[in-house]
């Protein structure tokens, strides 16, 4: 498996600017950032990559932890890190967990927590921030994520990978064990940035909510 850990300087955003819930408690200070990419075929088979951020105030960084399948060996451990990283996470204070339609990687990650008998209920721990259904809230229109990123005027550095392409790749890793052996380096980096600049994003569009959407 790889085990991959990043740190982004951020300078220390403007609490005013921020989106808030719970009667003005900041979520930039109590929130993971989370998105997945994972393997269905009639049923959840496998995460993909498990992705994860949150920002230090005191260190004003952000902090990227993620774990990415190279074969089926991995398939139960990369849920049992995920379940730890969740542990950990709430047992430092962590309060939310912020998705952009994320009730299908729920839904992925639930089912394998179940099927490998780890007991570990996220929705008992954190409040789940959807910002997708955020936005439809406040704005009263629907939006994806790559049209929201531009409400922002957020640039990503890495190329586009569509939901298919990333589920044929982990078809290929979870079939055949030498698979992630001939899989160019750079391959793995652009998985890994993609899913990385969706959980960097998540932070950046928290941060800047209120400025964005003034109205």
């Amino acid at each position: 498996m790889i085990d991959r850990r990043n740190e982004i300087s951020v300078k220390r955003p403007n609490c005013n600017n921020e989106l808030k819930m719970d009667k003005g408690v900041s979520i930039l200070k109590n929130a993971l950032f989370f998105d997945l990419e994972h393997y269905i075929y009639k049923k959840p088979i496998c995460i993909g990559v498990f992705g994860c951020c949150f920002y230090d105030w005191n260190e004003e960084m952000l902090k990227v932890t993620q774990y990415m399948i190279e074969g089926k060996k991995d398939a139960k451990d990369i849920v049992k890190m995920a379940q730890d990283y969740f542990q950990d996470m709430y047992d430092r204070g962590k309060k939310y967990i912020v998705t952009f339609s994320g009730n299908n990687d729920f839904t992925v990650i639930n089912y394998l927590l179940k099927k490998y008998n780890l007991k570990f209920d996220i929705s008992q721990h954190f409040t789940h921030i959807d910002l997708q259904k955020q936005y439809e809230k406040e704005i009263h229109n629907s939006i994806g994520l790559k049209a929201l990123e531009k409400e922002f005027k957020i640039e990503r550095n890495s190329d586009v990978i569509s939901g298919s392409n990333l589920a044929k790749t982990f078809s290929k890793i979870v079939k055949d064990s030498k698979y992630i052996d001939r899989m160019p380096e750079e391959k793995k980096k652009k998985i890994l940035l993609y899913n990385e600049q969706d959980v960097v994003s998540l932070f950046y569009m928290c941060a800047m909510w209120k400025k964005v959407f003034k109205k």
